[in-house]
């Protein structure tokens, strides 16, 4: 039976149609995950490494993609697309078997796994959890870059359910459009994986999906090596036990006991807590405005008293160092205000020996924070900004990516050390994600927009549609939006 979710002072009514479980495909002649330990075991876990425990109570993060299909309608939606979704997402768990299960807490663990069962033991309760749903909002204006409410997206997110000691993996919405297209949005645990980890997904479901027409509906297609997920946790090592030290620090700063287990997320920052009062836009910069930026900061350089030192001009480094100076440009005018600019980086190929590329999981470097003063982005093209940034990301390797107690007590000292008078940046992201690669059948997506971002006050990278360039996904206060991008405008 259809239900009506409307949010107040949001132009997005939704109608819910339903709320299922899709279960991973129990076919015996189909593929089965390389997570099956033998043919008779009925349940498994999944263990948690320290790139995992890092992000325990971290909340959800939330992608969220458009697919345009002009004039679609309930009937062809609900006859059509939707079972194949379903039918094809059933055969992509059926790869990924833990993300039909639960991350839990037992009473008697010192960290959380992922508990997940295997096809021939499945209960009712088993699956992904997906909502279905139509929506009357503006479809080309949500899936544009224009300045948008960031509170009109909130009805396309589904919810993850999370209690102390038990959470869903993944939960998803496909919401229709009519006449215009759909929506899907996947809300993931990033206690479970990373954002590369989630594309692995997504293109595996893409795959499967297109794959339906080539093959019998009684024959489940298996995936290519490349999509085929590694879920092989002795491949991280861990002598020190630091991911239970990750564990205690996350519990001691949300101010429980170190030995609660609690798998709720941390409150919302303060500073981006008031959604109602938040906008969103997204800027693209193409290649030939990345090699304008390359560049000034080149000739920057050749005036600077370093000169003679070689920088890390990569695409991320320089979308980071323009966007970044047209935010302090908004947010200050004092050169001497105090600015934080954290980031992650994926660290397979950083780790000796590497992981592989399909490695499944988290594998994020702990936040490497850079402490800059507002004139370091504010001056000289922001040349002293970049010099600290090329530092930090030429730095990530051996020591610096894997694990220690040390990284996380001095993320959590800076955290609580930063002031009113203090800037805080945050990015989110790749530009190497692929995020408009998923193609369901239906041609690649219109439109990929990093939901969660406005509660951590992010901001997200991702590659442009053309694969060129890169795209800007920004969330601000009504009253900073026109300063930064008058600034904007202006550098």
């Amino acid at each position: 039976m259809a239900d009506e979710r409307d949010f107040e002072g949001i132009n997005n009514r939704v109608k819910i149609h339903e709320v299922c479980k899709v279960p991973p495909f129990s076919d015996d002649s189909a593929a089965t995950t390389k997570t099956t330990t033998t043919a008779a075991a009925a349940f498994a876990t999944l263990s948690l490494t320290y790139f995992d425990t890092y992000w325990i109570r971290f909340g959800s993060w939330d992608g969220l993609l458009f697919y345009e299909i002009r004039g679609i309608t309930w009937d062809s939606f609900s006859k059509v697309v939707l079972p194949k979704l379903k039918l094809s997402l059933s055969l992509t768990l059926l790869h990924y078997l833990p993300l039909a299960g639960h991350l839990m807490w037992p009473p008697h663990a010192e960290k959380p796994a992922v508990c997940y069962s295997f096809p021939h033991n499945y209960s009712k309760n088993d699956g992904v959890s997906v909502t279905v749903a139509e929506s009357n909002a503006d479809f080309d204006l949500l899936a544009g870059n224009g300045i948008r409410k960031a509170v009109d997206f909130y009805p396309l997110v589904p919810q993850l359910s999370t209690s102390d000691d038990k959470a869903e993996v993944i939960t998803i919405q496909i919401t229709l459009f009519p006449n215009h297209g759909f929506s899907i949005c996947i809300s993931i645990n990033h206690a479970v994986l990373d954002g590369t980890s989630f594309m692995l997904f997504m293109k595996s479901w893409a795959y499967l999906c297109k794959q339906l027409d080539l093959h019998q509906q009684n024959k489940a297609p298996s995936l290519p090596e490349r999509l085929t997920p590694c879920f092989d946790r002795t491949l991280i090592k861990d002598p020190g036990g630091i991911d239970l030290v990750y564990v205690k620090h996350n519990m001691a700063f949300a101010g429980l006991d170190p030995n609660t287990r609690n798998l709720k997320p941390n409150p919302v920052d303060p500073k981006v807590a008031d959604t109602n009062n938040l906008v969103r836009r997204t800027f693209e910069l193409s290649s030939e405005d990345l090699n304008k930026l390359k560049h000034k900061l080149l000739l920057a350089k050749e005036q600077h008293q370093s000169k003679s030192k070689q920088l890390h001009l990569s695409s991320y480094v320089l979308t980071c160092a323009h966007v970044y100076a047209c935010m302090v440009k908004a947010i200050t005018e004092d050169a001497n205000t105090t600015v934080v600019f954290s980031f992650n980086a994926d660290c397979r190929s950083r780790l000796d020996p590497p992981l592989p590329v399909n490695y499944f999981g988290n594998c994020v470097s702990a936040a490497v924070c850079v402490v800059a003063k507002a004139s370091d982005f504010l001056q000289g093209n922001g040349i002293d900004f970049v010099e600290k940034l090329s530092d930090s990301i030429k730095g990530l390797r051996g020591d610096a990516i894997v694990g220690s107690e040390d990284k996380i007590v001095r993320k959590y000292e800076m955290l609580k050390q930063m002031g009113e008078q203090s800037i805080v940046l945050r990015i989110s992201g790749s530009h190497r994600f692929d995020v408009y690669r998923p193609d369901f059948g239906w041609g690649k997506p219109k439109k990929v927009e990093p939901v969660s971002i406005d509660r951590s006050g992010a901001i997200c990278l991702v590659e442009n549609k053309d694969g060129g360039g890169v795209e800007v996904a920004v969330v601000s206060e009504k009253k900073k939006w026109r300063f930064f991008l008058l600034s904007s405008l202006m550098a």
